[in-house]
């Protein structure tokens, strides 16, 4: 699948907690975390568990640097 955003990042789940609307995946990253809550019917339709290979897609209208 093509996508317009420019921000992907390959990585492996790392961790997945389901709750009842909503699911936390946590992905490594090259050795660092990136964590996304996805809805939980989505985490299911697409059956992440740890140690798949995924694409987090980054598409934001702002982004914050601190220093």
């Amino acid at each position: 699948m093509e996508l317009s955003a420019r921000n992907q990042l390959a990585g492996t789940v790392k961790g997945v907690k389901l709750g009842a609307v909503m699911a936390e995946v946590i992905v490594d990253i090259g050795g660092k975390e990136i964590v996304s809550e996805i809805s939980k019917g989505s985490a299911e339709r697409l059956k992440l568990k740890v140690g798949d290979a995924v694409t987090a897609i980054i598409k934001a209208t702002e982004v914050m640097i601190g220093k």
